[in-house]
């Protein structure tokens, strides 16, 4: 008697799908990991945050820091953006983001494995005009990322893009720090702030 075949159900890596809304990549779907925690930012809600940054997006040098599907850079890039730094703490996050950037031909985009709080803590490459931050909720992350977001990683006039719970208040934000949108998807409230460096 021959012995049963196993079955594979559930043993193989499942891969979900990001697809890119915008730009010159516009329709073309990539795989992202099935990890916990990892939450695309919803179409709708790129939308519009790609709608209040159009005039700005082209020829600007973004960060993607908790990039996780990589949505955010992606759309920078494929809308125009001159660059994009992708990071991330996982491991199998900054392969797929690797290898997604490869399958594009992105050659104007570099992916670190390393927490946002410790790339900052680091001198920058250049000053970036548009920063994205959607991290883990209910963790804390902001609070320590927003005093170190006032020095030299941000260009005189910047952009920075934040994804949030709701519930939760924003940390104290310096005065230069003017916030120019703001809108709730759910549980999720989004905001886009203008910062003017003092000089």
């Amino acid at each position: 008697m021959k012995p049963p075949k196993k079955s594979t159900k559930n043993t193989k890596l499942t891969k979900s799908k990001l697809r890119i809304i915008g730009g010159d990549w516009r329709s073309r779907t990539l795989p992202i990991p099935d990890i916990e925690g990892l939450r695309p930012t919803p179409d709708r809600v790129r939308e519009t945050l790609f709608n209040w940054l159009s005039v700005w997006i082209p020829g600007a040098h973004c960060g993607d820091f908790f990039c996780g599907s990589g949505a955010l850079g992606l759309e920078a890039l494929s809308r125009g953006a001159s660059s994009c730094l992708f990071a991330d703490t996982s491991r199998i996050v900054t392969q797929q983001m690797t290898a997604n950037l490869a399958t594009l031909g992105a050659t104007n985009a570099n992916v670190i494995q390393q927490s946002a709080v410790d790339l900052l803590k680091t001198p920058p490459v250049r000053p970036l005009d548009i920063i994205f931050l959607d991290p883990p909720f209910r963790q804390g992350w902001l609070a320590k990322l927003m005093p170190l977001l006032n020095d030299n990683w941000l260009a005189n006039r910047a952009w920075v893009y934040i994804e949030m719970e709701k519930e939760s208040p924003l940390p104290e934000l310096p005065t230069f720090w003017s916030l120019k949108k703001e809108k709730m998807a759910g549980q999720l409230c989004y905001r886009l702030f203008e910062v003017n460096k003092p000089v």
